[in-house]
């Protein structure tokens, strides 16, 4: 009788945990890119020819409480170059009241940021030799250390989130972003306003990082307009960049982008960019990119410690085939 007793309260367990498992819905996707660069440059160590690749898969549970809360639980992974890293893992419950994100993920921010490199499928900057410089008016870096977010219900246009990341116990950094946008038709054209703010906690100096863009889309013309600016200890760089792209009758889509940084208190240190770029649908979920970006960086005369390395110029082309499931 125990057994039996046993056995059934097993059963009823296992049907349970399956009728439960049930409700919620599981997408899985994923995106690989093959890419082969060719760049000129007057520093010997990226000068020439290489191949790279970069893949990822992410998961997502999805499901509605009774309460009428939607769940989402996200699993991001990095899968290249024979790794299998997991990037992001979060949780997110949305309702009426909008939308809470726990666990590694990235700033609220991110979610409000509009730069140059947004109309632009391959944006990745030619790398230069420090790293006392921007390469994009974003802001801030992604990073996806835990954290909480909000992000509150659209009102009307209105959009905006703010979150928080703990850095630990005593020593560690704590960083603040906030971020908002606001949409609207004129005169046929949709408009899009974005800024957003980020701050860390430093020791000698809070980090602070901040972006300005408006992006304007009429017809198959898209045009961003974008700034920012990235303060810290020795550091105060001014950001600027716009981009442009078209969409073609045939799919294809041409766009042209440019760049510039310059660190105030770094006398001389100066980054440049720009480069146009053609997506081409090859089939579906198939899709070339040609990439060929003209890029300069000055040292300058007055270089702290992080700007260690040498000035640089030269040419980058890359074809790029992404394959996305």
């Amino acid at each position: 009788m125990r057994k039996l007793l046993l056995g059934t309260t097993a059963l009823a367990a296992a049907a349970t945990l399956s009728t439960n498992a049930a409700l919620a819905d599981v997408a899985i996707s994923g995106s690989m890119e093959f890419t082969y660069e060719s760049r000129s440059s007057n520093v010997t160590s990226t000068d020439g020819t290489q191949f790279g690749s970069d893949s990822d898969m992410v998961i997502n549970f999805t499901n509605k409480t009774d309460s009428g809360l939607d769940l989402t639980y996200r699993v991001d992974f990095h899968t290249d170059g024979g790794a299998f890293a997991n990037d992001e893992t979060s949780l997110a419950i949305a309702g009426g009241f909008g939308k809470i994100v726990l666990g590694y993920d990235d700033h609220a921010a991110d979610a409000y940021t509009i730069d140059e490199s947004d109309l632009i499928g391959e944006d990745a900057a030619p790398a230069v030799g420090s790293m006392s410089i921007s390469t994009s008016s974003s802001a801030p870096a992604d990073n996806d250390a835990i954290k909480v977010s909000y992000h509150l219900p659209a009102m009307g246009g209105l959009t905006a989130g703010i979150g928080h990341s703990d850095g630990g116990y005593v020593g560690g950094s704590d960083t603040t972003s906030m971020g908002a946008q606001y949409a609207m038709e004129a005169a046929g054209a949709s408009i899009t306003l974005g800024m957003t703010s980020t701050t860390t906690e430093n020791s000698t100096q809070d980090i602070d990082q901040e972006n300005m863009g408006l992006k304007i889309v009429s017809g198959d013309i898209s045009l961003i307009l974008s700034s920012g600016q990235y303060e810290s200890n020795d550091e105060e760089r001014d950001n600027s960049g716009a981009s442009i792209s078209y969409n073609m009758p045939n799919g294809m889509t041409v766009g042209a982008y440019t760049f510039k940084s310059e660190d105030d208190l770094d006398a001389g240190e100066e980054y440049t960019r720009s480069g146009v770029e053609v997506k081409y649908p090859i089939a579906s979920g198939l899709t070339a990119f040609i990439n060929v970006d003209d890029y300069e960086y000055k040292l300058g005369t007055d270089a702290d410690s992080d700007g260690a390395g040498s000035s640089d110029s030269g040419t980058q082309s890359k074809l790029t085939i992404q394959a996305a499931f």
